[in-house]
């Protein structure tokens, strides 16, 4: 038994900008290793309000281990209204050490379960089997909020020892499926599952992304990639699997799309740490791509605070329409203003995914119909950069819109049509699966122009314009208001056609 208290002395304090982290003292295993049967060391400690972002439990691993098992408990004393509570996450380290960006990482649950363990066939979802090689290994404690009567914990770690069983290789999604050609392809790429805080299998979740009528998925895990590797044999010619993750940093959310399998990104950072670009490019290098993550979500290290330089998407429609997604995506109609103005190509689109975690929250509402050549990785993260997509609540619902005008010139959702400024322009939106909808043409004045929908929810709607009374041109189909005074959620929202030279 080890008390931290008694160790402070020996620990030391690493700070990388805002995102402090703390070393305690060294968990020591007895040198005498027996070669089978169990050892276990169980440390105390209290971490107080204002502690760093990570607190790593340093545990020394001796030859001959064949499973690391940790558990942790820590206490939940009352708290005033409106004061933040306990809640302390969880992870490890493996003996390549804890550098941010490094290669030790080998799992992380953040709160979600209170024990884990790895071996070298097996481990705890969120953690990532392989061989338990001696030296430092390191437990990482997340304190993610203190109560003002700090945060009391137990960690116990037992290890097993004995001749390890073979690992097996990694069988990772391909990155095609059959497809139909160029086509629009639904998909939804935030989703979590248990190997996270999700509860759904990837088994369940692959079933329920097909009854969605989804052609692809990413999985997005909060920090951690262990699930890359749970696919095996849920995917088809109807279901592309995209490998990713949530990377769940205390500034805000960032859902990383179709990564290389077996890529890790690190959450470890604060936007006043100034690293986020490099980790963003990193998420690139590896072929992904880097969304926020309900930008202006009101949980705690949930708002986004890292600014959009790097945003390839943003996600303006997360799970069941809320005020927030309102704000989302006014925000983000915002910054269209100043890439209509520049010409020069670069905007960050839109898209939309359900975050889905566990019943009743639905997988693939909403969800993001992107125009790609064909249903493979590379084609769907062209068609998402491209903006050449659309949300829709469900599947039931479908949309074309575009523009057209100045000698048969046609641009579609995404596009540029080039036109001089004042010249007619046509925009046409023609919707199925809209009952008791209105459309509304979106541009940067505001919205200039709205009608209702046949009753049947299908039909088609055109307004005329020009490039210099609006500058681009996007639509919103929303149903009727629930509260007074709001608009009414929508089912569709599409990202814009830009106008004029």
């Amino acid at each position: 038994m080890c008390d931290d208290e008694r160790a402070m002395g020996r620990r030391g304090l690493l700070v990388t900008g805002a995102a402090a982290a703390l070393t305690l003292g060294s968990v020591s295993f007895a040198n005498a290793a027996p070669s089978s049967g169990r050892q276990t060391e169980a440390v105390r400690g209290t971490l107080p309000p204002g502690s760093p972002d990570f607190v790593y439990l340093p545990v020394e691993v001796p030859l001959g281990v064949r499973q690391i098992h940790v558990t942790y408990t820590y206490e939940r004393p009352a708290v005033p209204a409106g004061t933040q509570g306990n809640a302390l996450d969880i992870g490890i380290f493996d003996e390549r050490g804890t550098d941010v960006g490094g290669r030790g990482f080998r799992g992380w649950s953040g709160g979600a379960r209170t024990e884990f363990f790895i071996r070298a066939d097996d481990a705890t979802p969120g953690y990532l089997p392989g061989p338990v090689r001696a030296g430092t290994w390191y437990i990482a404690l997340g304190p993610y909020t203190v109560a003002p009567q700090g945060l009391a914990y137990t960690v116990t770690i037992t290890l097993s020892y004995g001749a390890p069983d073979p690992a097996p290789k990694p069988v990772y999604p391909p990155s095609r499926a059959r497809g139909r050609g160029r086509a629009w392809y639904r998909g939804d790429c935030h989703l979590h599952s248990v190997h996270s805080d999700g509860r759904r299998t990837p088994a369940e979740i692959a079933a329920a992304a097909r009854a969605a009528g989804l052609d692809f998925i990413n999985t997005s895990e909060h920090n951690t990639h262990s699930a890359h590797r749970a696919w095996e044999g849920l995917w088809g010619d109807d279901l592309l699997i995209l490998a990713g993750e949530e990377v769940t940093t205390r500034n805000g959310h960032i859902v990383a799309i179709g990564t290389d399998p077996g890529t890790h990104a690190d959450w470890r950072y604060r936007a006043r740490d100034n690293r986020f670009g490099h980790f963003a490019r990193g998420i690139r290098r590896a072929g992904g791509l880097v969304v926020p993550a309900h930008p202006h979500a009101t949980c705690i290290g949930c708002n986004w605070k890292f600014g959009f330089g790097e945003a390839d998407a943003v996600e303006v429609w997360n799970g069941p329409y809320t005020p927030e997604d309102e704000v989302a995506l006014a925000s983000w109609d915002n910054t269209l203003v100043a890439s209509a103005r520049s010409g020069d190509g670069s905007w960050t689109p839109a898209m939309g995914n359900s975050d889905a975690h566990r019943e009743p929250q639905v997988v693939g509402v909403p969800q993001t119909v992107v125009l790609a050549d064909d249903l493979s990785r590379e084609a769907v993260l062209v068609g998402i950069r491209a903006g050449r997509s659309y949300v829709a609540e469900s599947s039931a619902v479908s949309l074309s819109f575009g523009a057209s005008g100045g000698r048969a010139r046609h641009a579609g959702i995404g596009e540029r049509l080039r036109v001089d400024a004042d010249d007619p322009v046509t925009v046409r939106l023609a919707v199925t699966g809209a009952p008791g909808c209105t459309a509304h043409f979106v541009t940067d004045q505001g919205t200039l122009f709205t009608t209702p929908l046949p009753a049947s929810g299908a039909g088609t709607v055109e307004w005329r314009t020009t490039a210099a009374y609006a500058a681009y041109v996007r639509a919103e189909v929303r149903h009727a208001p629930v509260v007074a005074g709001l608009p009414g959620p929508p089912a569709a929202l599409t990202n814009p056609v830009f106008l004029g030279s």
